[in-house]
């Protein structure tokens, strides 16, 4: 059983991307609906929704999207993982490709992207990075 949620919701979707699927389901929950509204802010994802299932937990159907054949999303890295957490400084939020990317911050304020972090001049715990 995979204890990390982020890392079983990026593998997700790098995977159906792979495989050229239109959409992916997974397993809903407060942090991943989060980190898919900033995707979905940024322009990595398209539209999503939230599903009830059968069970309480619901999942997240998202809409993926794709340029010339392949993917927008080129690349889903987790930075912060259970067993080694990355915490930064206001001041050393990173940039992703020089901006092209973006790196998703869990700050005091909540979840947001690099950009959102470094303009509110918090720093937090780097999630993960996408490009």
């Amino acid at each position: 059983m995979n204890t990390d949620p982020i890392s079983d919701y990026l593998t997700r979707i790098r995977n159906a991307q792979k495989a050229k699927k239109k959409v992916v389901e997974i397993p809903s929950s407060n942090l991943k609906l989060r980190i898919t509204e900033i995707l979905n802010r940024n322009g990595f994802i398209g539209d999503f929704n939230v599903v009830d299932t059968a069970n309480k937990q619901g999942s997240i159907v998202i809409n993926l999207k794709y340029s010339n054949g392949s993917g927008v999303i080129i690349g889903l890295e987790r930075v912060s993982r259970p067993g080694i957490r990355k915490y930064v400084p206001n001041s050393k939020v990173p940039k992703v490709l020089n901006g092209l990317g973006i790196a998703i911050v869990s700050t005091s304020k909540g979840l947001m992207s690099d950009k959102e972090a470094r303009k509110l001049g918090v720093g937090g715990e780097v999630l993960c990075n996408v490009w």
